[in-house]
């Protein structure tokens, strides 16, 4: 009799067993459990542990603080200058005022003298008081003021103030012919110019 291929037994079940659609999967113990979400997540805020610019936001606060303490310090520094300059100023001319009067003093005590003696020799008084007046332009002299009252002399409008003019053919024209006011000082420190009277230019 010939043989045939004998065909599998569509019943039998497979030696393997069925495949669960669960392998291959790791325990559910395995897998990371989400957490909470952070605080500020949602809104994009950084987190608590986010790194932000708050230490150099402090520098730059600390040497703000440090240069405003430094100004009010040059501020205080500069008032209390100012302060004893002006009283430094004050005492110089305090000193000045004395020393100019300490020098008048023996020209008010000549000319109580004169009067003194004016009784006794009317004339006399004359002489007297020429001698307190060339003895108060010394002293003004010696302060830096010279007297200034010469004639004959060329007009110099830094030295002279023109009062009048005159006809004078014995003169120059443009000379001081009279002074009439004598001046006192020269240049920045001068305390008045001369009142003369020019000759005039033809």
């Amino acid at each position: 009799m010939p043989t045939y291929p004998q065909e599998p037994d569509r019943a039998a079940p497979d030696p393997v067993g069925p495949v669960s659609e669960d392998a291959g999967r790791p325990p559910r113990g395995d897998l990371p459990q989400p957490g909470p979400p952070r605080p500020g997540a949602a809104d994009g805020e950084p987190g608590p542990d986010a790194a932000g610019p708050a230490p150099a936001e402090d520098e730059y606060t600390t040497a703000i603080r440090e240069l405003e303490d430094r100004w009010r310090r040059a501020l205080a520094d500069l008032d209390n200058l100012r302060k004893r300059h002006a009283r430094e100023l004050e005492r110089e001319r305090a000193v000045e005022r004395s020393r100019t009067a300490a020098a008048f003093l023996p020209v008010l005590d000549n000319l109580e003298l004169a009067l003194t003696h004016a009784g006794a020799d009317p004339g006399a008084i004359v002489e007297g008081i020429r001698a307190v007046r060339d003895q108060a332009v010394n002293v003004l002299e010696l302060l830096g003021y010279p007297r200034h009252a010469e004639t004959g002399v060329p007009f110099d409008p830094a030295r002279h103030e023109v009062v009048g003019i005159v006809q004078d053919p014995d003169a120059a024209p443009g000379t001081v012919i009279e002074v009439l006011r004598p001046g006192y000082g020269d240049g920045e420190r001068q305390l008045r110019p001369a009142a003369v009277t020019v000759a005039k230019r033809e």
